[in-house]
């Protein structure tokens, strides 16, 4: 493919976007172009693309690779996640590159030693961030890679100041990163973490993009950076080796599609489980007339749960790496319908979890993903979510490379049989491999009407990443709520097993709440966020963009 250079730097322009206001984190209204992510500087450089006639791939890795830099509880190089894109002519497509357990892995590595698979280099998997938003530019963009990737070099090596959310995690999470040397000398000023308002220097992180930028994916996977991987996994107990990090290849799959209401559905496939469980939960509601039943009362709120526990329940028997197992999605998913008869809803009673099908549990996931969102001005439609699993992922900054890599490994089934710690018990398709790519729950989705995209969203939230798109998609698409109203509205989710539906503060009135347990529901109330969502809204009418934050996650909206 030709690439075509930019003509003035991008960090520059992103700055002036800054200074002049461009970026906010309420409703943004724009008609050429419009990025969405969870750190304003990140959306300023994306913007910042598109403004100079880059199309939304080519915004989406420049914006990936900022909020590496800016981003680093979960923004990553060193983890792996999916990107669902819709081109203008209507045609879908979908890349994943999600971490794969190295060669040397077993099925009963962490036995005995179940914290291995969250801290430390022994819980990272191979990561596949920079394989797959390369390979997605090398596919779909059409700009130069050294000029996309020159901001985060630069943010990097300049630095930047800590804001209050980084300072927080930092803090909260001073145990754990206290343990590794390598962390502390980043993130650690005279034994104490950064805190709001400190300049963040990043030399290392700068030097591995900048050896990105120069050479592609050879510039991580082999050479200089390679070499730092694996010495740091050696002098660790790491499993990742120079055969794992060469071994590794984002794959371009099929978009799993379906429709709902008259709107259609692109979603990501497997490894992914969003996909399939949001069009599973979204077939089982489209016969109820959800509207008529009223928002957040008794009816619709025990019919959306049961198709959220039904979901959930199938994700736990069928789904993992479609290369190892054998996925039916032909017969999870018919003609945008649910082939098994027997999950249909009983609209009166809740269904104890034990009485679907018995399958065997879902493992536990970090809930510090991030997602991201990006439409061009030729309707070209992006949704990535990416991830290092747990905030900070593994917590152990690669010596010498300056990134943290992920604690995947814990995404698989890690003591098979045995519950979690949040009382969950694994099957075996989603069990360790060598090469294998563990099952996620992240959900990138683009809904379109007409043949026109109408909403890109994804959420960060583990397992609640699902449940948060569904009720986004159902209160825009059922309720007709107002796009931020939609993605604002207080949640719920139910996954199952726990037997348990759980609620946001103020998500439902006591007399919902009785009838509720009236119909066989457990209830929890929480006083902590379900899923952070950030999303772009296209006004069908108008073709006006609109971002949509959540403020549970604080997202930051760039357009023109």
């Amino acid at each position: 493919m030709k690439f075509r250079p930019l003509s003035a730097g991008i960090l520059a322009a992103a700055v002036l976007l800054l200074a002049a206001c461009d970026i906010r984190n309420v409703p943004a209204g724009a008609g050429t172009g419009m990025v969405i992510t969870a750190d304003s500087m990140a959306s300023a450089v994306g913007l910042a693309v598109l403004d100079r006639g880059g199309n939304a791939v080519d915004a989406a890795v420049a914006a990936g690779f900022a909020l590496a830099v800016v981003y680093p509880g979960a923004g990553n190089i060193g983890g792996g996640g999916f990107m669902v894109l819709r081109m203008p002519d209507g045609s879908s497509h979908s890349v994943d590159f999600r971490e794969m357990a190295p060669r040397r892995s077993t099925a009963d590595m962490y036995a005995g030693n179940p914290d291995a698979s969250v801290d430390g280099c022994l819980a990272a998997a191979v990561p596949g961030t920079v394989a797959g938003l390369l390979a997605a530019l090398e596919k779909y963009g059409t700009m130069d890679r050294a000029e996309l990737l020159r901001p985060s070099i630069e943010l990097a090596g300049m630095g930047f100041r800590v804001n209050a959310n980084l300072a927080g995690a930092l803090a909260g999470y001073r145990e754990e990163l206290d343990r590794f040397p390598s962390t502390k000398r980043i993130f650690f000023r005279d034994g104490v973490p950064l805190v709001e308002g400190d300049l963040l220097l990043q030399p290392d992180l700068g030097r591995t993009i900048r050896r990105i930028a120069d050479s592609g994916t050879a510039g991580f996977y082999s050479g200089r950076t390679a070499a730092l991987i694996t010495a740091h996994m050696n002098s660790s107990g790491g499993y990742i080796g120079d055969a794992d990090l060469e071994a590794y290849r984002a794959v371009f799959r099929p978009v799993l599609k379906g429709s709902y209401r008259g709107y259609e559905i692109d979603a990501m496939g497997p490894p992914s489980s969003g996909g399939i469980c949001l069009l599973q939960a979204l077939a089982l509601l489209e016969p109820y007339d959800l509207r008529s039943l009223g928002f957040h009362t008794a009816p619709p709120v025990h019919l959306i749960a049961e198709a959220m526990k039904r979901s959930f329940s199938m994700r736990a028997a069928y789904l993992g790496d479609p290369d190892f197992v054998d996925v039916p999605v032909g017969d999870l998913l018919r003609d945008g319908r649910l082939a098994a008869h027997e999950l249909a809803i009983d609209t009166a009673r809740a269904v104890p979890a034990e009485l679907l099908a018995g399958f065997p549990g879902t493992p536990r996931e970090g809930t510090q993903t991030t997602h991201y969102s990006v439409i061009d001005r030729r309707g070209m439609a992006v949704a990535v979510t990416y991830t290092i699993n747990d905030i900070f992922g593994n917590k152990d900054v690669v010596e010498g490379a300056g990134f943290f890599l992920n604690d995947e490994m814990d995404d698989f089934v890690t003591v098979p049989g045995q519950a979690n710690m949040y009382g969950l018990v694994g099957g075996r398709e989603n069990m360790i491999a060598p090469g294998k790519r563990p099952l996620s729950s992240m959900s990138p989705t683009i809904v379109s009407k007409d043949g026109r995209p109408v909403l890109i969203i994804g959420a960060r939230g583990g397992s609640m990443i699902i449940t948060s798109v569904l009720q986004a998609v159902i209160n825009i698409v059922d309720y007709g709520l107002p796009p931020l109203e939609a993605v604002r509205a207080p949640r719920f989710h139910h996954q199952w097993k726990p037997d348990t539906l759980w609620f946001e503060t103020g998500a439902f009135g006591p007399e919902v709440r009785a009838e509720l347990v009236r119909r066989g529901h457990s209830l929890r109330e929480i006083a902590w966020k379900i899923g952070g969502i950030e999303a772009i809204y296209i006004d069908p009418e108008t073709g006006t963009f609109h971002g949509v934050p959540d403020y549970r996650e604080g997202g930051v909206a760039a357009g023109r």
